[in-house]
């Protein structure tokens, strides 16, 4: 069971970066996350939600980055990406991928993070 994220990097600040995550294991694949989601945590700071996104589409974001990001997935790839434009340095974290599920099997899965930085 593994979440794989990639995309991460340094960015100048009103720039763009796409975050991509890769949901592998059979769990995922035999029964897929009810939810798919983007965490992010920056120095002395909690990790807090971003974005996530249910198996039918349905999203929900941050007040900070509404209307600059947007999540989406491909159920049949357990994948989900988030693209983000007019970065600005406070969106500078460490990004998490994550995935859950609250019906049987019950899952939340973190994956080990990417690094976006944005200079100004």
């Amino acid at each position: 069971v593994q979440l794989q994220a990639s995309g991460g990097g340094l960015v100048q600040a009103g720039g763009s970066l796409t975050l991509s995550c890769v949901a592998s294991g059979s769990i995922f694949s035999d029964t897929p996350p009810g939810i798919m989601a983007w965490y992010r945590q920056s120095p002395g700071n909690e990790r807090e939600l971003v974005a996530e996104i249910d198996y039918y589409g349905r999203t929900n974001y941050a007040d900070s980055v509404r209307g600059r990001f947007i999540i989406s997935r491909s159920n049949s790839r357990n994948t989900v990406a988030l693209q983000m434009d007019n970065l600005t340095p406070d969106d500078t974290a460490v990004y998490y991928c994550n995935a859950r599920r609250a019906n049987r099997p019950v899952y939340d899965v973190y994956g080990r993070g990417t690094l976006v930085t944005v200079s100004s």
